[in-house]
């Protein structure tokens, strides 16, 4: 029997969420958050971290042919738990610990008996951090707007 087509995606938009919660955080976010969560972080490194460049591609307008823009550096890493889950993390920087976090919460978010922690404790409080900083920033960016008009003279 194969799972429902609607609930492999329903898991696969929840984790791609986790990890994109992990990648967007700080490092330091990250170390507090596992330290504060008391979970498991012992793991084996299967690949990485390292470090390389990945091309940035852009459309002009969105809808243009695409060009390459430049290149940004990302930091990977794939590691195994003791009980066999396998994690992996992709990061922008250079940020190895970091990422080899990310990638030991990837892993534990894979497995039933741990992600409802990392669920509740990593993944929750950094969505909330990263919702107050994008109201900040929105907040100082609407702080600078100016609103422009036209007076219209009424014998033109």
């Amino acid at each position: 029997m194969q799972p429902e087509r609607g609930l492999e995606k329903k898991a696969d938009a929840a984790r791609k969420a986790a990890m994109a919660a992990f990648a967007g955080a700080t490092g330091d976010q990250l170390r507090q958050l596992a330290q504060d969560a008391g979970l498991p972080l012992e793991s084996e490194t299967m690949r990485g971290p390292e470090t390389g460049l990945v091309t940035v591609r852009g459309r002009i307008g969105g809808g243009g042919a695409v060009f390459n823009t430049g290149e940004a550096t990302v930091t990977r890493a794939t590691v195994r738990l003791p009980s066999g889950q396998i994690g992996h993390a992709f990061a922008l920087g250079r940020d190895k610990e970091k990422v080899r976090l990310a990638a030991i919460l990837d892993a534990l978010w894979c497995s039933d008996e741990t992600r409802p922690a990392v669920e509740q404790k990593i993944v929750l409080p950094l969505a909330q951090l990263a919702t107050r900083a994008d109201a900040r920033k929105h907040a100082e960016t609407a702080a600078t707007r100016v609103d422009f008009f036209t007076m219209v003279r009424g014998e033109d």
